[in-house]
């Protein structure tokens, strides 16, 4: 409230995060969204995102991708997540806490299979890390560490585009 009186009174201001983009998967949409409805301006000043930062140096598919942000802390809902996102055949990008970084890829392991995946950890910053392999060997990767620090990104591919079998002819498909 004291934001929003301030920029009602003319005041100018910027909205900053400590970690990406200020509003993606942080409660500063909360603040652009009272402004809006408030009419009052809300300007982007293009910055770093880890969703796209991680995505551009995977090596996975990019034409079509689907930011998941962070999946639900709880294992059976976090399950459940994955398990609906499982068909999906675009590439998968996640924000992950150190905390449950390795539970998560657990999880992911199970529900989506030992899929292609890429793990950003640090994105620009002194300790950056950028590994790819199966969800299976950064898991491992991770578990063979002590405690994992930092914010993760974990870019998975889509599901698998096989074709349906049918008993036509090549030609008759054009």
């Amino acid at each position: 409230e004291r934001i929003l009186a301030a920029l009602r009174s003319g005041r100018e201001g910027a909205l900053v995060a400590d970690a990406g983009t200020p509003g993606i998967s942080d409660p500063g949409f909360r603040l652009v969204r009272a402004a809006r409805a408030e009419g009052i301006p809300v300007v982007p000043i293009p910055g770093p995102s880890a969703a796209v930062t991680a995505l551009s140096v995977s090596g996975l598919p990019t034409d079509r991708f689907l930011f998941v942000g962070f999946l639900p802390p709880k294992a059976a809902a976090r399950r459940r997540a994955l398990e609906e996102l499982a068909p999906v055949r675009e590439t998968l990008v996640f924000y992950e806490s150190p905390v449950r970084v390795r539970e998560a890829m657990e999880d992911m392991e199970t529900a989506l299979g030992d899929r292609e995946a890429f793990l950003c950890r640090e994105a620009t910053k002194l300790h950056e890390e950028y590994r790819r392999g199966r969800i299976s060997e950064l898991r491992e990767l991770l578990a063979s560490r002590g405690q994992v620090k930092g914010e993760v990104v974990l870019v998975v591919a889509g599901a698998s585009e096989t074709l349906p079998m049918t008993t036509e002819t090549p030609e008759a498909l054009f």
